[in-house]
């Protein structure tokens, strides 16, 4: 049997708490602390899910085995480099990091270390079960908007970063062609990040990738519209419903499979599953991690942010 492994989660917000309690709830892992500079925020994290809340870094990484980082994505790398470093497998919330810099020395430390390193692409772990990456054609043109009310959360980086990079991560997983052009426009309301962005990726096969993100709309929307050589797949992503006219068969139940249910906490044991060696690798791996980071950054570059 394997033993048991103890998480730490870093970052005692919304998301932290979501990783927080997937893990309290895995078998073979025990939540054993909570990290926050606030120590009272991770105490009221923590102390209902039988963890230990700290303040300090060092004192964190050395109560883990393995690391969630949810804190502001300005410190991703600040929290994932210290774990990799002391040894911990990492699991980054998106985006991995907010520079190229950033994201390649965390990558470069997780390989010379031979860790693990995941990050939280969550449309990864949908678009699986429905089976969407087993369509055996590229892409020849992606459409996607993502929009949400504005909510003060999350504004440490850009809406490109914090909602577009989930579409930008998916298109480049369908069609892995090079980027040849990338162009775009945003607004700001609330500053000092751009809040609402429309980009047109043209990449080297010719295929286009057009995405809208917006974090000011007055109502939820996520959706994309995949156009194929044999037809076409639109999603919903907020109803999980879809039309398919392509000849390929994608899952109209998936959202009665585990992962459908719970595409975090799929995340979350794919990556447990590859730290104990059951897995090849995690949902989203560093590498792809960073290489949605450095179209999502060329992106804001193109619409002067």
């Amino acid at each position: 049997m394997s033993r048991i492994l103890r998480a730490g989660v870093a970052g005692a917000g919304a998301f932290g708490g979501h990783h927080a309690r997937k893990y309290a709830g895995m078998e073979g892992i025990t939540l054993a602390a909570v990290y926050d500079p606030d120590l009272e925020r991770a105490r009221a994290l923590a102390v209902g899910l039988g963890a230990q809340p700290v303040d300090d870094l060092n004192l964190f990484l050395s109560l883990a085995d393995i690391v969630t980082v949810a804190s502001p994505a300005f410190t991703h790398a600040a929290v994932a480099l210290p774990a990799l470093a002391a040894g911990k497998s990492v699991y980054v919330e998106k985006p991995i990091a907010t520079t190229i810099d950033e994201a390649d020395k965390i990558v470069a430390r997780a390989a010379a270390s031979g860790l693990v390193l995941a990050c939280g692409l969550q449309e990864r772990v949908v678009s699986k079960a429905m089976g969407l990456l087993d369509i055996p054609e590229r892409p020849v043109l992606l459409e996607a908007v993502r929009r949400a009310p504005w909510n003060p959360r999350n504004t440490d980086v850009s809406c490109v970063l914090d909602l577009m990079i989930h579409d930008i991560d998916l298109a480049i997983t369908l069609n892995p062609g090079e980027p040849l052009a990338v162009e775009a426009e945003g607004r700001v309301t609330h500053g000092p990040f751009v809040d609402e962005v429309d980009c047109e990726i043209t990449l080297g096969d010719g295929s286009t990738v057009k995405l809208n993100a917006s974090r000011i709309a007055e109502a939820r929307e996520r959706r994309m519209r995949i156009v194929y050589p044999s037809g076409e797949v639109e999603i919903d992503f907020i109803t999980r419903a879809f039309r398919n006219t392509t000849p390929f068969r994608l899952d109209a139940d998936f959202t009665e499979t585990p992962t459908g249910r719970d595409p975090l906490g799929a995340s979350v044991a794919a990556f447990v599953a590859a730290v104990r060696g059951e897995a090849p690798r995690p949902a989203a791996t560093g590498e792809e991690a960073a290489r949605a980071l450095d179209l999502a950054l060329a992106v804001e570059q193109a619409a002067g942010f």
